[in-house]
This record gives structure tokens, sequence and C-alpha cells, in this order.
């Protein structure tokens, strides 16, 4: 029974002392993650994935993950879309704390960094117990950690690509066994001025982006029992808007943003707590003319507590209790059609879980939310995992989950109406793993019923407004097969990814905009000694651009391949060269903006 107890807590990433020394060697900032990986299926990504689609998070996303990315030309304004949901029913998760934004109730993909994570986690499925507003198709999770007892570590990743696009990442790391610090600098440019001549002579005029992030992270352990630990992140970038004719006006979008995470950590044998205190600060500006002044912007600000309280009242027996209280704040600047507002939000969720056996498993979960101004709904969870057999085992994920609206849906001017409703959502999914020989074979069917969602459509005087219109029905499947062997100095990975998404407006039974029925995705790794060489591609089905399932303005299928191949020398220098589009693939992801045919990239890696 006490060895039970051990491997459960474990488990959960929490730090034993005395004679379990050697589990607490790493210390993760979103302690949630590691439960429920324990009841859900979730895609991890390393470094190692992000240097293989380097430009940005939506070319990692699009080619590493069921999620499909709708990116307005390369580097430009770009959307996550889960399951057949819209973006602002995709959470953005830095640490454990939501960051989308305050304005649009989304993450632009292309204005989170790529780098500075040490994993990219990607959940589908409802998630609003633990993560709150948003995380109703799925959620993507930036994460960090600060390992003990490691010394110092450093590393450099440089990189040189078309269209005059040079990405440099820079880390070091030192740790002892009550200290450990991190750091982290990143910097992207791109004049981005790709051609592709067949979509009607398209230039991707006024392309140019460029982006900076520094984070810094810093863990220092008071008592055996005590830690205290600290992440910032500093983000600032600069897009330029894409324009179709010359003669159009060229615009720019400007914006920074902070992140910075205080956490009091207290781990015994029987419980944990960790006390966290954040403030997430978003600044945009948007320059009509480039060469003018900024013409209009907004500055966005939140502070959090929240406090993860975990007991077990035997081994068998877990309960979880999440408090969290936020003050959110937002202003309008320049021409922006938003006044100063604030609001407050708390809540309390509860989860109990009970291990019949170690192939065995429940979690049941309760929240509320208390919203100034918004009736929110009292959500539930409910999963299982059962282990049956060496080669199968399979979870069961049932949940209701909400986004409540957002400042611009609620006061944007004119247009915002104050008498908005939450998206509520009801949806389950029942996961099947199978394990044949060096195969992992996952097959999900999943539902989901959408109430009351939030779209905007123009008035009888002629602007938008948002109101609560119409029900979507999602339902589909995700499927993936993994595969991985080592054979003396050589290794083999391998995976292969297909989603089918049915996603309906229940009105008039449509296919919702930007939604593809089909996606294939895969990725082939093959390392022999110090050479490796890596595959990946991705298959989209058709995608409908409008309401009304026109085809002649849907967007046609595509099959986009990429390649790359490094070799590492003296174990510390590692050099590397990329061909994306082989096939010189015309694709779009949305309309009018294709994106870029073949192109190449050389990079050095240096571990220090």
């Amino acid at each position: 029974m006490k060895r039970s107890l051990v491997l459960l807590l474990s488990s959960y990433g929490c730090f034993l002392s005395g004679q379990e020394k050697g589990i607490d060697t790493i210390y993760v900032f979103d302690s949630q993650m590691n439960k429920v990986k324990l009841f859900h299926k979730v895609n991890t990504l390393t470094l190692e994935d992000a240097e293989k689609n380097s430009t940005n998070l939506s070319e990692l996303l699009r080619f590493q993950s069921p999620v499909y990315i709708k990116e307005n030309g390369r580097g430009a304004v770009s959307s996550p879309s889960f399951r057949g949901t819209t973006a602002q029913q995709t959470a953005f998760v830095w640490n454990g704390i939501s960051i989308n934004s305050n304005f649009l109730g989304q993450g632009d993909v292309n204005n989170i960094p790529l780098f500075g994570y040490d994993q990219l986690d990607i959940k589908a499925g409802g998630g609003s117990v633990i993560y709150g507003s948003g995380a109703i198709g799925g959620s993507i999770h930036l994460n960090n950690n600060l390992d003990f007892n490691k010394g110092f570590h450093a590393s450099l990743f440089s990189e040189a690509a078309s269209f005059g696009t040079f990405n440099n990442f820079i880390k070091g790391s030192y740790s002892n066994d009550k200290l450990s610090i991190k750091a982290s600098g990143n910097y992207s440019i791109s004049e981005n001025d790709y051609e592709v001549k067949e979509a009607r002579n398209y230039i991707n005029q006024n392309g140019k982006y460029f982006n900076t992030t520094f984070n810094i992270a810093g863990a220092y352990k008071i008592a055996p029992h005590h830690q205290i630990s600290w992440i910032s992140e500093f983000f600032n970038g600069n897009q330029n808007y894409p324009v179709l004719f010359e003669s159009e006006t060229k615009t720019k979008y400007e914006t920074q943003n902070i992140r910075s995470l205080l956490s009091w950590d207290w781990n015994q044998s029987k419980f944990s707590n960790s006390f966290k205190a954040a403030y997430t600060e978003e600044n945009f500006q948007y320059f009509a003319n480039i060469n003018g002044p900024g013409t209009s912007g907004g500055i966005g600000k939140n502070y959090i507590v929240k406090n993860d309280f975990n007991y077990f009242l035997s081994p068998k027996w877990n309960v979880n209790v999440i408090g969290e209280f936020q003050v959110n704040k937002a202003e309008g600047k320049g021409t922006s059609q938003i006044s100063k507002v604030s609001r407050n939000v708390g809540s309390v969720a509860g989860l109990l879980r009970y291990f019949v056996a170690s192939d065995l498993r429940f979690e049941a979960g309760l929240k509320k939310d208390f919203v100034e101004g918004i009736s929110s709904p009292v959500l539930f969870s409910f999963s299982g995992k059962w282990n049956a057999a060496t080669w199968y085992s399979t979870e069961l994920n049932i949940s209701r989950n909400f986004r409540f609206p957002s400042f611009n849906d609620l006061y944007w001017q004119p247009g915002g109406n104050k008498d908005l409703k939450p998206e509520t959502s009801y949806q389950a999914d029942l996961s099947n793993h199978f394990m044949v020989s060096d195969f992992k074979i996952t097959v999900t069917p999943y539902y989901m019923n959408i109430r009351d969602l939030i779209s905007w459509q123009q008035t009888q005087f002629g602007y938008y407004a948002p109101s609560n219109t119409h029900k979507v029905e999602s339902y589909g499947l995700e499927s993936q097969v993994e595969y991985a062997r080592k054979f003396g100095k050589q290794s083999l990975k391998s995976s292969i990814g297909y989603t089918y998404s049915k996603s309906i407006n229940l009105e008039n039974k449509k296919q919702l905009m930007y939604v593809p029925l089909h996606k294939i995705f895969g990725n082939v790794d093959y390392q022999y000694d110090f050479m490796r060489i890596y595959v990946q591609g991705m298959f989209n089905g058709l995608t409908y651009t409008d309401t009304e399932e026109k085809r002649s303005d849907a967007l046609d299928p595509y099959f986009v391949m990429n390649a790359g191949v490094s070799g590492t020398f003296l174990k510390k220098y590692t050099v590397g060269f990329k061909v994306n589009n082989i096939f010189n693939e015309i694709y779009y992801t949305m309309a009018s903006y294709p994106l870029p045919k073949r192109n190449y990239s050389v990079n050095l890696n240096i571990n220090f």
C-alpha cells in the first residue's frame, strides 16, 4: 500500500523527501497537467519538435497536431480550431494560467512565441473545470519546468531561411540541490516577400514581421518541503499586414505582452498545496498607415491569484480543491471603440479521484464560476481510465464547458451586447489505445453540442453586433498510429494522425466555416549514429469559407511535405538543412492568402 502511494504521488509530480529524493529533481509550473495526463490523451511536443517547424507556432501546430490553423498569410494573423470549434473556444494556457485576450477572447497564434518553452502540450476536448473559460474544443499548453542538481547547461539555435528569414534562440540554466535558474531569448525576423505566381501572380507585399522574446525563471527550496518559484515572459512583436494590390494603404500591428508568475509550493507525502499569484498584460497598437502614428489600440491587464490544494484521504482516494480569483481590466486607445472596463472573476472547483487498482481509476469534478455581470453555469466533468489488458486501454471523458463573452463582445461601440449569455457545451469522447509490438494506436470518437454560440452579424443599421445565435453539433474521429524502435546505432520514430470533423450549424444544417472534414498529418524521424533524417507531411481536405457550403469559394484539398537532414559533430555541434513544401504545392488556409511554395533553411545548434 505504501508503495502504491509513492507511485501515485510521483505521477502527480509531487516532491517527496528522505529516501524518495530522486523524484523531486524537476519542478513543473503547471502541476495540474501531470494529473490531466492520468485521464486524458495529451500530445507533447518538445524543443526538438519545434526546431523542425521553426518558422512560427502556426507551422508547428499545422504539421504536428490535429489542430486546424487559419493563417492570413505566413506570419500574419492566425487562429486555431479544435474539433470544428472556433478560435475563441480554444484555450491557450501558459504554465497553468489562461492567456486568451481580454478583448477578442482568443489567442493570435503568431503573436505567441514558438521558442522559450520546455514543452507544448496539446489536449483535445473540454477542460473548463480545470482551465476555465474557452476550454471547449481543446487547449494548448505552453509549459516550463526547472531542474535541480543539473549544474550548468546552455544552447544556441540559429537559422537562416528563404524570404530573408532569420531565427535565433539562446538559453542557459544552472541548478544545484536548492537553487535552479533558467533564462532564454529569441529573435525572429523575416522580409516574408514570397511569390506565388500561379495564384493570380500573388506577391506577399508588406508581409514583413519580427519579434523578440525574453524568459527568465528561478526556484529556491527554502525548506525541505517548501519552495518559491518565479517565471516571467516578455514578448514584443511587429506584423505588417499583407496587401493584395499595390494601390492599397499598407498597415501594421504591434503588440507587447508581459506574463509573470510567482508560486509557493508546499509538498508533503499525503498532501500538496500550490499558491500562485500572476500578472499578465497585453498591449497592442494598430497603424492604419504604416508610416503614420498609431490610430487605435488597447491595453489589457489581469491580476490573478490561484490556490491548488491536493490531499490523499487514503492511497485510493484523492481530493483536489482549486480556487481562483481574477481582476480583468481593459482600455481602448486612440480610435478603438471600447472604453475603460473592468470585471471580477472567481471560481471554485473540486475534483475527487478514486484509484480502484493500478489498472482502473476515476475522476469526477464540479466547478462554479462567478463572473461579474454574467450568469455562469455549474460545470462538471467525469473521467475514467481502464487498462483492460497489456495491449488495450480505454478512457471515457464527459464534461460541461463554457466561454463567457469577451470585452469586445460586451462593450464594443457600436454593437456591444451586455445581455449576451455564455456559450456552453456538452461533450463526450471515448479513447481506445492499442499496443501491438512497437506500435501504439489510438482511436477517439467524440461528440459535442454547443449552445448559445456568440457570433457577429450585420444589423439593419449597417454595423455588426454579437448575439447568441444558434446551436452547433460537432462530432467526429481522431486517430493516431505511433511507432518507435531502436536497433544498434539506429532509431526510428514515426506517427500518422487522421481527424474527421463534422461541425454543423443546426439552423441551416451546413458545415461551419474553416472546418475541414479531413486532416492527415505525419512525421518520420530516422537516426543513424550522428546523422538524422526526418520527413513530415500534411493533407487537408476541402474547406468551406462561407456559411452556405459554396463550392466555388471553398479551399481545395492539398498535400504538403517537408524534409530535413542534420549531423551532430563532437557531441555539441549540430548542422541541419530543411526543405519545406518539397512538391511546390499551391495551398491556402485562408481565402486570398496563399502560403509559400518550396523554400529552404539551414541551421546550427550548439550545446555547451
